[in-house]
Order: structure tokens, then C-alpha cells, then sequence
């Protein structure tokens, strides 16, 4: 019988020869991750449910990052980071990136790349709805709740039902105008934020191929923003050679068969699309920059694990050189060795920090910052009666502060552009 990509891997960790949609499953989980806003009531869950002499099923397969709430004096948000360094200690867990520390790593699903967790033919859950990231890598990956993930911690395995698959196949090379952000606001705005209730999104064609992996993620990364369990894309040589830097895990490539059945398939024109935006509050909110060009804006941000990514910094980097910004512009690295290459990389001999700098946008440390909002002192944070464009991935009211702010989500590009001019504006202006 023919499968998807996904039920292909689903199979393999289910130990059956194939499964269906709808099929329940016991998986056997190769990566759980948390970080300091999950980890703590996780572990409580775990020691409460398993008892006293409660033991984690394989501690190298446990990955920890605080990540959010971090560089704040908010007492709880410190207190979560506490717990989780006294229980990485009382348990001596090898994958905890403490902040603070050299070993501190920043937003945890660039960092699951970075440090080589994200492996093909491979499971990973996530104490967050953005682990549909790692799918970029031609694996599973999916967000839980504390206490599915309670369970995964004591036992390795996890009981879930197969989902169905949506296919959606960008023909054509992708203009120097478009980047990842714009295809998924265009899926977004076609299916909307329910339309992939408990499926798989399945990202093919040729703009999808021509891609860096950073760019990948941005695909797989707002899967969940259309209702999904899992984003996910092949594996080829692109996925290959960036696994292979950062591990030499063994690894298993899987392709969707040729005939494998899809709840629906959508095919998209790449040379006809334009650079998008998700209008308040909603990111299947869908219209093109073009449309709201003019939209007068209070703030700007490029960061985020959907956007805070070295070829997010690239293309902003590309329009910003040689200009002011002139609403105020936060720039946040979406992990450390990302904020390492803003330093190293750079455009006719100036750095991509440097550009930023010069343009008079404000370069803050690793995290997830203001993209969820956050306590009252996280960078970038929005006010009561802001306008925001930003390369975050959520735009409902108060998810980067006051609920009397409005977002407009945006491609690195547009967000650039529209900074320099303190309205929306169309990147084509500028290319």
C-alpha cells in the first residue's frame, strides 16, 4: 500500500509495515524537547505520575532550552529557569543549555537544527506548538502538552492517530521579491487557520527545493498555524549536508510514493505570487503588501524561531544598507551562533550587525523576546495603540503585548522595507 512521507515515518516508529489515517498508534519518541515555560509543570506532572523513584527513559534523548522568559527581572520567569537548572543537576541531564552559560543556545527550534537533533526518518515531540519546525528535515515533529509529555518522558512512547496529508506544490523559481514567509502566509490565507485541523502539510515543488533550510523551517514552522499536526519536507543532498555538519547520527531518507492518497492537494504558481502580509488579528488574515501599502506603523521587528534566522537577517540586511529606519526596529537572532553571524557575515565588507546598527535598529540577544510577549521589560514588547509589522508567526491580540496592539505579519523584506519608511510597504520599492 502506498503512504506519505509522514505515515511512512509514523510506521517505522510503530514498528508496523505500514498505517492508515485515522489509525492509532503506539510511537516510540526519539527527541522530546521542553523549555522554561513547559518544563517545569512537565516535570512536575512526571514526578507526581511515576513517583518518588521516578526515572526518565533515556536522559540523552531529553533536550532542554530556556528560551522565552529569560532576559527579565520578572520573579516567576526567573523562578521557571531555576527549576529547571536544579533539575537538570539533581538528574545530570547532558542536553540543558542553561542561560547564562557558554552553553546557552536560544530559541529551541533553531537551536534542535543547530546542535544536530533534527534528524531524518526521526520523531521528535515538543512541549511547544512550534516543534512542526524540525519537519524541515524530512522527519516528524510535533508540539504536546505537559502531560503527554510527562508520559513521553517516563516511558519513551507516546499514543497517537495517524493524520491525514495536505499537499502543497509551489511550481516555478521563486523571485528575489518572495521569500518562505510569503508561500505560508499564501497557505494560510487559502485553507485558514483550521483548514489543516490534525494533518499533515506537506511542502514540495521546485521553490520549495531551492531553499536553504533556514528557509525550510519557516515553512514547516507555521504548519500549526493552519490548525496542523506536523509541516514537513523531503529530505535531499540541501537537508544532507547541513545534517551532516552538525552529526554523524545515522539517518533514514523517506519520500512520499507517488500514488499516496492526500486529503487535498494544492498547487501554487510561484512567479505569480506577491509579497504577503497577515492583517490583525489572525495570520490567515491574508492580503498583499501592495493592498495595505501606506498602513502607518509605530514599530518593527525581525526575529523570532519563524523569522530570526541568518537568511531573515540577509534579506532585511539587503534593503536596510544604506538607509534610516524611521519607526523604531528590533532586531533579535533567533540563536547565538545566529547573532554570532550577523558579526561574521556581511554585504560589500559590512557586517549584517553592523548594517543593522547603522540603519539605527536595535540588535537585542538570543530569544524568543517579544514574540509571545513576555513581561512588562522583554525588548521589543508592544504597547497599548501600536502598530507592529513583524517576522513573528502570531498575530492574535496580545501575542507581542498589549491587546490593544495590532500586528502585521510579514516577510523579512517587507518588514525592512516598511521600517525604512514607517509604512507598509511593498519590498519591490526597494529591489
Amino acid at each position: 500500500m502506498s503512504m506519505t512521507l509522514t505515515e511512512k515515518i509514523l510506521a517505522k516508529a510503530s514498528h508496523k509495515n505500514r498505517v492508515e489515517p485515522g489509525e492509532n498508534v503506539w510511537l516510540d519518541v526519539d527527541v522530546l524537547m521542553t523549555h522554561d515555560v513547559c518544563g517545569p509543570p512537565t516535570i512536575g506532572i512526571w514526578k507526581r505520575e511515576f513517583g518518588n523513584n521516578a526515572k526518565i527513559w533515556d536522559k540523552n534523548k531529553l533536550v532542554i532550552f530556556p528560551d522565552h522568559y529569560i532576559f527579565t527581572k520578572n520573579p516567576q520567569a526567573n523562578r521557571n529557569v531555576e527549576l529547571l537548572r536544579e533539575f537538570a543537576s539533581e538528574y545530570n541531564i547532558p542536553n540543558y543549555y542553561d542561560v547564562g552559560t557558554d552553553r546557552y543556545k536560544g530559541v529551541c527550534h533553531i537551536a534542535l537544527a543547530e546542535e544536530g537533533y533534527d534528524i531524518p526518518g526521526t520523531v521528535l515531540f515538543g512541549t511547544d506548538s512550534h516543534t512542526c519546525t524540525s519537519g524541515a528535515f524530512g522527519m516528524f515533529s510535533t508540539g504536546v502538552g505537559n502531560t503527554d509529555a510527562a508520559f513521553i518522558m517516563g516511558t519513551g512512547k507516546i499514543w497517537e492517530k495517524i493524520p491525514q496529508s495536505l499537499k502543497f506544490t509551489f511550481e516555478g523559481k521563486l523571485p528575489p521579491y518572495l521569500t518562505a514567509k510569503d508561500l505560508i502566509l499564501k497557505v494560510l490565507g487559502e485553507i485558514t487557520t483550521d483548514g489543516g485541523t490534525y494533518c499533515a502539510l506537506e511542502f514540495d515543488g521546485e521553490a520549495v527545493y531551492d531553499l536553504s533550510m533556514d528557509e525550510r523551517m519557516t515553512l514547516t514552522n507555521m504548519a500549526i498555524e493552519g490548525g496542523a499536526m506536523n509541516g514537513i519536507i523531503a529530505a535531499d543532498e540541501v537537508t544532507e549536508a547541513y545534517v551532516k555538519q552538525r552529526t554523524n547520527k545515522p539517518y533514514e531518507i523517506y519520500l512520499s510514493d507517488k500514488d499516496a492518497k492526500y486529503k487535498a492537494k494544492y498547487v501554487f504558481d510561484t512567479r505569480k505570487l506577491e509579497p504577503s502580509v497577515a492583517k490583525p488579528h489572525s495570520p490567515d488574515n491574508y492580503d498583499t503588501a501592495k493592498n495595505v501599502s501606506g498602513t502607518k506603523l509605530t514599530k518593527a521587528y525581525v526575529g523570532s524561531c519563524t523569522g530570526g534566522k541568518l537568511s531573515d537577517f540577509v534579506s532585511a540586511a539587503k534593503i536596510l544598507m544604506g538607509n534610516k529606519v524611521s519607526v523604531p526596529t528590533f532586531i533579535v537572532p533567533a540563536s547565538t551562533f545566529v547573532a554570532q553571524q550577523l558579526e561574521e557575515e556581511s554585504i560589500s565588507g559590512i557586517s549584517l550587525k553592523q548594517i543593522f546598527e547603522n540603519a539605527g535598529c536595535t540588535v537585542a540577544q538570543s530569544s524568543c523576546a517579544a514574540c509571545l510577549g513576555g513581561p512588562m521589560d522583554t525588548i521589543g514588547r508592544a504597547v497599548d495603540n501600536e502598530v507592529v509589522i513583524s517576522t513573528t508567526n502570531r498575530n492574535f491580540p496580545g501575542r507581542m503585548g498589549s491587546k490593544k496592539s495590532s500586528v502585521y505579519l510579514a516577510s523579512p523584506l517587507t518588514v525592512a522595507a516598511s521600517a525604512i519608511n514607517g509604512v507598509i510597504t511593498d519590498p519591490r520599492d526597494f529591489l
